[in-house]
């Protein structure tokens, strides 16, 4: 029998998905959980990789052409109740401000007092107070198109949480547009897509499907949503970010009209698009191992450890000068548009203990330095792309010039093989029987599934059914996928192209 390979993860992945998962996420520092039921505390190691992904996002919708700007947190009730379809969508998950301030009452408790004469809900999104916004901006076609981001947080009081996948408060972007017409407006929604799609491939190594969601699936009081789907190690889909194309619904309720060139009054065409911290999630999930966190080096919060070995206070002056010095070197270099983040960890730990910290860390570089790699300005340098033992020469001298060409490496890797992952585990099926085994565990922890390519007829009913029976649901419409007759995976009837379905987080 052989024996059962130490990993620094219990349960590994295989064993236990969910419990890995949040195993890695108290292995690596990044968060925990707060006094406020369903929230979490973002701690600096995982607020470092947020900063990177903004970094990167906030460039891409600037170079697109857009602007910051911020907006209210609360929002009046009576501006959500304008549009019927959207407050319908939102309604249960919606947390309401009744009172403006507190008492104390005979029992020298605190009490809510000071009821509003309008209850204010704390923004679940936020098209009804921008929509109000730019009603007051717009007045003729020369004001058009508006094209706004904000940098914000929201609350959408949900019943069953987990850390940067789902919480009842999280960290977005939220972009909405005005625009002259609806080829614009559509334009725009899939652009943003698009942009969203470079970031996860880019800088997440996420390898996602751009696609349409099913009228079903739309986002409250869209005409058309669009989405990136991504494939999680226990095949499951996560949705990564949205673009919703609304027409004239929004302008409509928040009276957004312009005069055309014709000097005729209409209605602008609107769109919205978000991005959350739930990318973290994904990030997390698409990568990391039994070791705990793998970072792609483009977002990672810090690029290389620099671990020193020392044993004696003789060695320790010699051992910390060096790896100084080398850090300082290689903090001239930049990587991704940023300079190099180097730690070195003078903590007072065993090198294996420091070395391990790291590695759970997700850290993408690691060098361990003692008096004969000081001497010998010779280095063994350690990927977390490749097993932990497993290092490659160089020298303290070419480096500096080498670390960014090893980065790209180790970036690259990554999304080749959650490509891979994500290939070998996505299937065309066109028996229904074939479908639901496909989509059924033969034990309790069996990881099982994947995307399946099917043929569906349009009909909602079908998608009530495969939900209730295997929570399985349309992930997405794939763009560009070429028309195919088929026949509907569940009812047989004439099908013109393939979706992806999947069970989703």
């Amino acid at each position: 029998m052989s024996q059962k390979t130490k990993t620094a993860i219990t349960p590994i992945r295989s064993e236990n998905y969910p419990e890995w998962y949040q195993s890695v996420l108290k292995a690596a520092d990044l968060s925990e959980h707060s006094p406020v039921r369903g929230c979490m505390v973002i701690k600096p190691w995982g607020y470092g990789i947020w900063e990177n992904l903004q970094r990167a996002l906030d460039g891409m919708i600037k170079e697109t052409g857009h602007q910051n700007a911020y907006f209210p947190l609360f929002i009046p009730l009576s501006y959500l109740q304008k549009e019927a379809q959207h407050v319908e969508g939102f309604a249960k998950e919606c947390a309401v401000v009744t009172h403006h301030r507190l008492e104390k009452n005979k029992e020298g408790k605190l009490v809510p007092a000071g009821e509003l004469e309008e209850p204010l809900i704390v923004r679940p999104t936020s098209e009804m107070i921008i929509g109000h916004t730019f009603s007051k901006w717009v007045e003729s076609y020369r004001d058009l198109p508006i094209l706004i981001n904000q940098w914000a947080n929201v609350v959408r009081w949900e019943m069953r949480t987990r850390m940067f996948l789902r919480t009842t408060e999280f960290l977005w972007q939220e972009g909405h547009t005005v625009h002259a017409t609806k080829e614009e407006a559509q334009e725009e929604a899939k652009k943003m897509l698009q942009v969203y799609s470079d970031l996860c491939y880019n800088y997440l190594a996420m390898p996602i499907i751009c696609g349409e969601k099913t009228p079903s699936e739309r986002f409250p009081g869209a005409v058309d949503t669009y989405c990136i789907e991504a494939m999680m190690q226990d095949r499951k889909a996560l949705q990564a970010g949205t673009s919703h194309f609304l027409g004239q619904n929004f302008s409509r309720s928040c009276d957004i009209k312009f005069r055309n060139q014709e000097s005729e009054l209409e209605y602008g065409w609107t769109t919205s698009w978000g991005a959350t911290t739930r990318l973290i999630g994904g990030l997390i999930m698409t990568h990391s191992d039994d070791d705990g966190l793998v970072l792609p080096p483009k977002i990672a919060t810090a690029h290389l450890a620099i671990i020193p070995i020392v044993h004696n206070e003789e060695a320790k002056e010699k051992v910390f000068s060096f790896c100084d010095h080398l850090a300082r070197e290689l903090k001239k270099v930049h990587y991704a548009g940023q300079p190099l983040n180097i730690i070195v960890d003078k903590r007072d730990m065993r090198g294996g203990e420091k070395s391990w910290s790291w590695i759970k860390k997700g850290v993408p570089l690691r060098l361990e330095i003692g008096p004969r790699e000081v001497d010998a300005g010779q280095l063994s340098l350690a990927r977390r792309d490749k097993p932990h033992r497993e290092t490659t020469p160089v020298s303290a001298h070419e480096l500096p010039h080498r670390i960014t060409q090893i980065l790209d490496e180790i970036q690259d890797n990554l999304l080749a093989k959650a490509t891979a992952f994500r290939d070998q585990n996505t299937v065309k099926i066109d028996k229904k029987s074939d479908f639901y085994d496909f989509f059924t565990a033969k034990s309790e922890d069996e990881i099982h599934g994947g995307f399946a390519l099917c043929h569906w007829n349009g009909d909602p009913a079908v998608e009530e059914k495969i939900k209730e029976d295997l929570n399985v649901t349309i992930r997405c419409i794939p763009i560009g996928a070429p028309e195919e007759a088929g026949k509907c995976i569940i009812t047989g009837e004439p099908s013109t192209r393939r979706v992806i379905f999947a069970k989703s987080y």
